[in-house]
């Protein structure tokens, strides 16, 4: 990992079915990470856990639970944020992502070695929720109580997400 980058951010508005974020927006990191097969890791010591390392469905979802941090570690993909009316973001080995709770997010197309790693902020058990109407009731109640995390998921506690989110000493 170098020198911070600043990460693009992207707002994504309720779509009637996926509810995306009220104020957040997504971030975007440019290949922050250089050693991506330790992906999990890193995401781990900067308190954002429950990692895996696999893929990302091809079908509109999101977790209204919990915000997730997602790492590019090897291939290429293009993915769609923000449901169906979104943007389509194409993503490669370093990046990451970080989707605030709410966010739709689904695989458009990858390369054969897209693989990809994800992490909650504490761990959280995330939740699966769909582009349906019963689901999107349920996370519009949830998605106001997800707390704000206390560190960035590449730079720890002084990240640009910290800035961007306006949390703690930044805001």
């Amino acid at each position: 990992m170098e020198s911070q980058i600043e990460p693009q951010k992207l707002f994504f508005q309720d779509d009637g079915l996926i509810p995306n974020h009220p104020s957040l927006p997504v971030l975007v990191y440019r290949s922050p990470v250089k050693k991506t097969e330790s992906m999990e890791q890193l995401f781990a010591s900067h308190g954002w856990g429950n990692n895996w390392t696999n893929g990302v469905y091809p079908y509109h979802h999101y977790h209204s639970n919990t915000h997730e941090a997602l790492g590019v570690v090897s291939g290429t993909a293009m993915l769609q944020l923000g449901g169906p009316t979104g943007e389509t973001v194409e993503v490669s080995s370093g990046d990451v992502l970080v989707l605030p709770a709410g966010t739709g997010h689904r695989r458009l197309s990858a390369s054969s070695s897209f693989r990809i790693s994800g992490g909650y902020p504490g761990g959280v058990s995330y939740n699966m929720r769909h582009a349906e109407n019963k689901d999107r009731q349920l996370a519009l109640e949830e998605i106001p109580s997800v707390l704000l995390p206390g560190t960035d998921p590449v730079y720890g506690v002084a990240g640009p997400l910290l800035r961007a989110w306006h949390i703690g000493k930044y805001s």
